[in-house]
């Protein structure tokens, strides 16, 4: 079985409805969690009921990974086999769901999944990565294109092509197709962190004992708006957040980087 969970502030209800309908279509989904951070409360999510279970956070806002975490928690309790957690800036269809659940089933090694992620022109979005040093995370953001794209274009995976399956310590939080029993292993999304590199955090952590694989047979879109290039609050904590994270896990100084890194490069060469 599986359990779906979208964090929400000042949502649409109606496109959070429409999604959700979506989301309930596959036989294996039992139950979706709308964890809304937002300081009002949505009536009109609250009022859905059935396999759909709005909380809301009293109008404290705790940060993606800490939401989620409300809901990988009753997934942990139940024993359900996968949770997904996933933006609801996403496009997907029902039967991908279905097709995600029985990968996983039938593949134990498995913890995480994430497949192709599209624009809605159907350009690719490169987001399988290697583990980022400072350098990866400073020149993406404050460099120009033309200096830093080779570097980039190696960060991104970009030769792989991303058209086979691939093994990757970081996959995108947009989509995160996870093995229950991998995420409790992991301790759950790391609540130290308000935005931004949950995702790296947890895929490092569950890929040490699973594999977090890249699969292309789906396809989702992804209406992507990288809100901190955009909003100087959301740079700054993005700036803030990747601070946490390389404290955590060492700055210029992390052999587990270095040696996930080398091994995802050797494993992409030799296909």
């Amino acid at each position: 079985m599986l359990n779906i969970s979208l964090v929400l502030y000042h949502p649409d209800w109606q496109e959070v409805v429409s999604l959700v309908e979506v989301l309930l279509q596959p036989d294996c989904v039992h139950k979706v969690y709308l964890i809304d951070n937002s300081p009002t409360q949505s009536e009109e999510l609250a009022l859905l009921g059935g396999k759909v279970r709005y909380i809301w956070n009293k109008g404290k806002n705790l940060g993606y990974g800490a939401a989620h975490n409300i809901a990988i928690r009753e997934s942990v309790w139940s024993k359900t086999l996968c949770h997904l957690v996933m933006n609801t800036d996403i496009e997907v269809r029902a039967e991908d769901i279905s097709y995600l659940h029985d990968f996983m089933a039938h593949n134990p090694q498995v913890g995480s999944i994430m497949p192709k992620v599209v624009y809605p022109s159907g350009e690719v979005q490169y987001l399988c990565k290697l583990l980022p040093t400072p350098l990866d995370v400073f020149s993406r953001r404050f460099l120009p294109d033309w200096l830093t794209r080779r570097r980039r274009e190696h960060y991104e995976l970009r030769a792989s092509g991303y058209d086979k399956m691939m093994n990757v310590p970081y996959l995108s939080g947009c989509f995160m197709f996870l093995r229950t029993e991998a995420v409790l292993q992991a301790r759950l999304f790391d609540e130290r962190y308000f935005m931004y590199p949950e995702d790296i955090d947890l895929t490092r952590t569950i890929h040490r004992d699973y594999l977090t694989l890249y699969l292309p047979d789906v396809t989702i879109i992804h209406h992507h708006a990288k809100g901190s290039y955009h909003n100087p609050r959301l740079l700054w904590v993005h700036i803030v957040n990747m601070c946490r994270y390389f404290n955590k896990w060492g700055w210029f100084f992390d052999s587990e980087r270095r040696l996930m890194n080398k091994l995802t490069l050797e494993q992409l060469q030799h296909e």
